[in-house]
């Protein structure tokens, strides 16, 4: 033990020599101390004969005891801090040098037989957390690229799968995307121009219509017995079969869905975003609906903990159990949205609502729409912006159907900043309604509106789908001979870039020439019309004489 001798010489002097005040001064104490100095000797020399004792039992320790030039441990566990953590305060420079051997032989053994084992830097699992699968023993992962897994949307068992099959799918996940950066690094560079498809294009096309001819079909007795039994057995902890309900090129697809779903998040596990167990809400009861939520939204921690949120369909305050929601709609006094009604036909009305007036409720609303939103980043500062809240009406009240929100002073002319369909109204054309409106709004400001991006998967999709809609029946209409974008976009508010990009994704925009020209596909057209004649007059539109509105001057 060269470099604690070493330590401990160092502290009774640096060349081994004191000056005269201090050597006064050490006789005096050893005068005074030589009473208890002759009990703390025959202490440790009874302590120094028990440890040569054990020492010879053990030689392999005394060894490596020897050898180990690591710091003592302090009584708390840890290693000191600084060296006067150390027990200097010996007068005897001599007795010092045995006593801190002995210390230091003791602390040793102690730390060779006491030291937690070091964990590996690649262990990053917790093994104390558990899949809440039942049965399930959280090894194997459904993107079939780890060893294990902690939450349903990770677990194979859960999706009726084994680890195995996952790795499976996972290698042909894997050499199916390689195909196809393959196929998209050989296509040219001003590709986008040439709207026909490709030989390889229609080929797939036709493999996939080929592929799809029997999803409608319908399950066979055996089947829904299967099906039937499967759901008595597990309930709600397994997943329903999948099979022979679709395609099995439409299952894929759906599977691919899910992996690529549980990969993200399992990498935000991993950064610590999220964590298992962690203050995510999981469901929430809104009016005579329980809906299941789809991402995280910052409501304090107190709330989301909890994994069960209680919200009024009203006022949309949020509580914590089913007792205090049932004694706040007994005295809740809201039965519509605050603000101005600016649109009503039927049971469908629009309020419109100031943020900077219902400051409360509309954070409310941005918290609500966080649960079923991925890019939505604003929650507390809603001053700047105005919100139009779609209600449907009955005998109770007017129930939120979707919302979507506007600011007040755009530099950049968006007409949407933010859009929502809460869950239980999609499918049914709601959607396209509040897109609707918002263009009505614009038409009445005289301006050409978009949305703000970046748009989520299903605004996206809602919003591709009425711009198809509102070209088709504008194409249907038109009788003159030649088409201009700029006359397109002042009669229907939509803004240029948004034409051309539908034009293009219909194959109606055609590069010849030097122009660009606008192709009339009377199949698209016609394809159209049908549609709105099976549709027949729905009251799902938008009528512009039921609105009662005028644009907002300043803020």
């Amino acid at each position: 033990m060269p470099r604690r001798r070493q330590r401990h010489m160092v502290a009774s002097g640096s060349d081994g020599t004191e000056d005269s005040d201090s050597s006064a001064e050490r006789e005096q104490t050893n005068s005074s101390e030589s009473d208890g100095n002759m009990t703390k000797r025959q202490r440790l020399t009874r302590a120094s004969t028990r440890l040569s004792q054990s020492s010879q039992d053990t030689p392999d320790l005394k060894r490596a005891a020897d050898h180990d030039e690591s710091p003592p441990l302090t009584p708390t566990g840890n290693a000191p801090s600084s060296e006067s953590e150390l027990d200097i305060s010996s007068p005897n420079a001599s007795h010092d040098e045995s006593q801190a051997k002995d210390q230091a032989s003791r602390d040793s053994d102690k730390d060779l037989s006491h030291r937690p084992k070091r964990r590996r830097c690649h262990e990053t699992y917790n093994f104390n957390m558990k899949c809440p699968t039942p049965g399930c023993n959280s090894l194997g992962h459904l993107t079939g690229k780890h060893e294990r897994h902690f939450a349903v949307s990770g677990c194979p068992l859960y999706h009726n799968l084994s680890a195995d099959e996952c790795k499976v799918k996972a290698i042909s996940r894997e050499k199916q995307e390689e195909e196809l950066k393959g196929q998209e690094e050989n296509n040219s560079r001003h590709a986008t121009r040439h709207q026909t498809p490709t030989s390889k294009q229609s080929k797939y096309k036709e493999q996939v219509a080929e592929m799809r001819k029997g999803r409608n079909s319908g399950l066979q007795k055996e089947q829904k017995e299967k099906h039937m039994e499967h759901r008595q057995t597990h309930s709600n902890t397994r997943e329903p079969l999948l099979e022979n309900i679709t395609s099995e090129y439409d299952l894929e697809l759906f599977r691919k869905a899910q992996a690529r779903a549980s990969e993200d998040l399992e990498k935000l596990r991993i950064q610590g975003q999220i964590t298992e167990g962690s203050n995510m809400i999981k469901t929430i009861l809104f009016g005579r609906y329980e809906l299941d939520t789809w991402y995280h939204s910052p409501y304090p921690e107190e709330y989301a903990r909890l994994g069960r949120l209680y919200v009024c369909e009203f006022c949309l305050k949020y509580m914590k159990s089913q007792t205090i929601l049932r004694r706040h709609m007994a005295k809740c006094v809201w039965k519509h949205p605050p603000g101005d009604e600016v649109y009503r036909k039927g049971g469908i009305s629009v309020f419109e609502v100031d943020g900077k007036k219902n400051k409360i409720y509309c954070q409310n609303l941005c918290l609500l729409a966080k649960l079923f939103l991925d890019h939505k980043t604003l929650y507390y500062d809603v001053e700047p912006f105005l919100f139009y809240v779609m209600t449907e009406a009955d005998n109770t009240g007017c129930h939120l159907v979707g919302y979507f929100s506007k600011e007040k002073n755009s530099f950049l002319n968006y007409n949407v900043s933010c859009i929502l369909t809460m869950p239980q109204y999609m499918r049914q054309g709601f959607g396209k309604m509040l897109i609707d409106f918002s263009y009505l709004l614009s038409k009445v400001e005289e301006r050409v509106g978009s949305p703000e991006r970046p748009l989520s998967d299903l605004g996206l999709i809602s919003y591709r789908s009425y711009w198809k809609e509102v070209l088709l029946r504008y194409m249907y209409n038109f009788q003159g001979k030649e088409i201009s974008i700029k006359e397109i976009s002042q009669e229907t508010a939509v803004n240029p870039v948004d034409i051309v990009s539908t034009l293009q994704s219909l194959q109606m925009l055609k590069y010849w020439k030097g122009k660009h020209l606008v192709l009339k596909r009377q199949d698209l057209i016609d394809e159209w019309r049908s549609k709105e004649i099976k549709r027949g007059n729905s009251n799902k539109t938008i009528d512009p004489s039921s609105l009662k509105w005028t644009p907002p001057k300043g803020t």
